[in-house]
């Protein structure tokens, strides 16, 4: 009986270790959130690069502000732009599909189709810039060191990888803690690379000036701290016939120059001091550029139409605040915002309103929510706003003509809800007795001539809002520690939505200084939509969720949104070739390439004008 007892168990254990190594292993080239990728194996490179693109020449670029630091993955600092393109990632994704990812320092990637766990084999040839090869050890001190020493961002990411294991000197795998963060397969692979035996005696937390060793096609040059910086290309570069690599990073030299505010830097552009400039605002994009160089087509002028989400740019709330709590109050607010006067008089109707969190893609909602949506809505309906069931969501419309006394009146009929009275022109809290009083937090001057106007609308209401403009540095710091009223926040997002969202809206990020949930947002049914939205079986449920988070996000009345543009505006003198095919999901800067005739007349073409 004993032994019969013996055999079965065995014969159990052998059924059970037979079938676990028989379920479905892929190894591949690459990973699709959904479906399969564009690019097979044996693609020879992206269908938007030219592989023959010439490589040299020398191009500047530009950025408002200042740098102390050459460590961008942490909290601390201001960190030199283009910095973190000295580290290349385990995969990398593609920018004509919505999440693909294809092997980078990674050669291949591994995992069961219940996505629990993600092994990825390294390149034999991928170096380090000091000739030293990537390994397995510098993957696992690279994710150890970021989860306990990094920027807050990546415990939200990467919050669901339970171990990191070394299966040999080019092959670790992470594990997960379950099956359902279908995502995390391909976010993982986004994990930059850092050499731990540069790294390992240093002080991970600390700013530093120290130049680096990375492993990407550029490496540092020169700088001038808080001024400017400049790479040069990596002539031994490992990864450049890495298909996916194939065609980009072609300028030899690339200098990032700082100034102090956009309008010293676009005056800078004009008179030829860098070769590119991205425009955001439409009165200069609109009156600013009627010279001789745009005539006569030294400087091209192009208004580029792309598919990307916009995410959502609107004046963000700090809900931690007393007079913000109120959900009631924050819709009164958003009553004295007259976009339409605005986009008239100050933006040449330029700009179309915001009305969803994933403007311009699939992702946003509109009019009443679906069958679909209400299947996971529907569960928490007694705690949602009602009007997130019987109304399409859009903020308040003015005829544009600057007098909107009905808007206002629906304004303070609000506040009077919510417990505030008019007295003497003031707005008074009928409890505390306090006067309605905030602070606007901006960290650009040419932000001033839009606020004012939403500020003199407030007064009315007997809100007195005091706009304060402060340096980049200060800004980024007051943000980090949620030490504001209110701000002009952008939430940018991608096609693919997942980990981030718990950054953006999460309970726990809340109160995680650093982190992306300025807003202060502690809401379990977000919470649950998030959690559903990451673990989502396929790319309608993703979209179906992304939707009914929109919805909740919205009508909680979090923000006042603002407006967008679904092109680029850009300008560059006449020295760029490009590919014939542009990224659907992306400029694609990386992939042009200087031209060296155009360069060398470039000053005799200017003189010609002058």
């Amino acid at each position: 009986m004993n032994r019969f007892f013996i055999t079965k168990l065995q014969l159990c254990i052998f059924l059970f270790v037979s079938f676990s190594l028989s379920a479905e292993i892929n190894i591949s080239h690459g990973i699709a959130m959904h479906g399969e990728t564009k690019y097979k194996s044996n693609f020879k490179h992206l269908d938007y690069v030219n592989p023959e693109a010439i490589k040299g020449g020398k191009v500047v670029f530009s950025t408002t502000g200042t740098f102390d630091s050459l460590n961008p993955f942490i909290l601390k600092g201001n960190p030199a732009a283009g910095v973190s393109n000295l580290f290349e990632t385990l995969t990398l994704a593609s920018s004509d599909e919505a999440f693909s990812q294809y092997g980078l320092i990674a050669e291949t990637i591994e995992w069961p189709d219940d996505r629990s766990w993600v092994a990825f084999t390294l390149r034999d040839e991928a170096r380090w810039h000091d000739g030293k090869k990537i390994t397995a050890d510098d993957v696992i001190w690279t994710f150890n060191t970021l989860m306990e020493k990094g920027h807050p961002f990546y415990n939200f990411y990467y919050g669901d990888v339970v171990d990191v294991i070394k299966e040999n000197n080019l092959k670790v795998k992470f594990i997960f803690k379950g099956n359902t963060n279908k995502e995390l397969v391909l976010i993982v692979g986004q994990l930059p690379v850092l050499p731990k035996h540069y790294w390992e005696n240093k002080d991970f937390e600390e700013t530093t000036l120290e130049i680096p060793i990375g492993s990407g096609p550029y490496k540092i040059k020169s700088f001038d701290a808080g001024k400017s910086i400049t790479y040069e290309i990596n002539l031994d570069y490992w990864g450049k016939n890495v298909p996916i690599k194939k065609g980009t990073d072609n300028f030899g030299i690339i200098k990032y120059d700082y100034y102090k505010d956009r309008n010293i830097e676009r005056e800078a552009f004009k008179s030829g001091e860098m070769d590119f400039f991205s425009e955001n605002s439409s009165k200069e994009w609109a009156t600013s550029y009627e010279i001789p160089a745009v005539e006569n087509k030294l400087i091209i002028k192009e208004l580029i139409e792309h598919e990307n989400p916009q995410g959502m740019q609107a004046f963000a709330f700090n809900i931690r605040k007393d007079f913000f709590k109120d959900k009631k109050v924050r819709e009164a607010l958003s009553y004295a915002f007259d976009f339409e006067w605005s986009n008239k008089n100050l933006f040449y109707n330029a700009y179309k309103r915001t009305n969803s969190y994933f403007e311009n893609s699939e992702l946003a909602s509109d009019g009443l929510p679906s069958e679909l949506e209400l299947k996971f809505l529907n569960k928490y309906k007694q705690d949602l706003p009602k009007d997130l069931f019987i109304k399409e969501f859009n903020p308040p419309k003015t005829d544009g003509s600057g007098f909107i006394r009905s808007e206002l009146k629906e304004a303070t009929k609000l506040l009077k809800e919510a417990g505030w009275d008019l007295v003497n022109g003031k707005l008074i809290e009928k409890e505390s007795k306090k006067h309605f009083e905030f602070e606007i937090l901006l960290n650009s001057p040419a932000f001033e001539r839009i606020v004012l106007p939403f500020k003199q609308n407030l007064e009315k209401l007997g809100i007195t809002a005091n706009v304060r403009t402060i340096d980049s540095a200060q800004y980024q710091k007051l943000l980090e520690n949620f030490e504001f009223d209110m701000v002009v926040a952008t939430f940018r997002q991608s096609l693919s939505p997942g980990n981030e969202q718990r950054d953006f809206w999460g309970s726990q990020a809340a109160d995680t200084i650093g982190s992306r949930n300025i807003i202060g947002i502690q809401d379990p049914i977000v919470d649950k939509l998030i959690e559903k939205l990451i673990n989502a079986k396929d790319r309608k449920e993703l979209i179906t969720l992304t939707k009914s988070l929109d919805r909740v996000l919205l009508w909680n009345h979090y923000i006042i949104p603002q407006w967008h543009i679904s092109s680029y505006r850009t300008l560059h003198w006449d020295i760029f070739d490009k590919p014939e095919v542009r990224p659907k999901y992306s400029l694609g800067t990386n992939t042009w390439w200087i031209d060296e005739n155009k360069q060398g007349n470039l000053k005799e073409r200017k003189k010609s004008i002058q």
